[in-house]
This record gives C-alpha cells, sequence and structure tokens, in this order.
C-alpha cells in the first residue's frame, strides 16, 4: 500500500511515519507533504497512492483548501 501524508509539523510526520513503519511494515509512505501548496502541486503530477492521511488544519489552510483544488485520489483518513 502506498501513503502519503500531509502534516505541516515535521515531529508528528516523523511520528506517524515510524508508527505505519512498525505497525505496517508492507506499506510504503512515498512522500510526506507540509502545506497546502505542497499538497496540491504534487498530488497534481504524482497518482497511483492508496491511502492519505492528512491534518486537518495547516499552516497555510486545511486540507479541504487541498481537496478543494484536487480531488482526493484515494481515501483519507483525518489526524
Amino acid at each position: 500500500m502506498k501513503v502519503v501524508i500531509i502534516e505541516d509539523e515535521p515531529f508528528i510526520a516523523l511520528d506517524l511515519v515510524a508508527d505505519l513503519a512498525a505497525l505496517r511494515p508492507q506499506w510504503l509512505t512515498v512522500k510526506t507533504l507540509g502545506s497546502v501548496r505542497q499538497a496540491v502541486d504534487w498530488l497534481r503530477m504524482h497518482g497511483g497512492i492508496d491511502l492519505i492521511f492528512s491534518d486537518i488544519q495547516l499552516g497555510d489552510g486545511t486540507c479541504f483548501d487541498i481537496f478543494a483544488q484536487v480531488p482526493p485520489p484515494a481515501p483519507v483518513i483525518f489526524c
């Protein structure tokens, strides 16, 4: 399973990557994105992901700002 993490707090993002690696070692975290702008740009250019873990409130907006510009290409778990 290919996973993308959208989280603007680096420590929390790293913790989630570590938790996923420990609990689901077969899953691959393909990208960690830290802002609305980064996420929009990346999601427009890439596909083939299976799951998104996303913080709701980011430093430059909300994840809903992302998904208003780019429909989520995979299920989203809000964290």
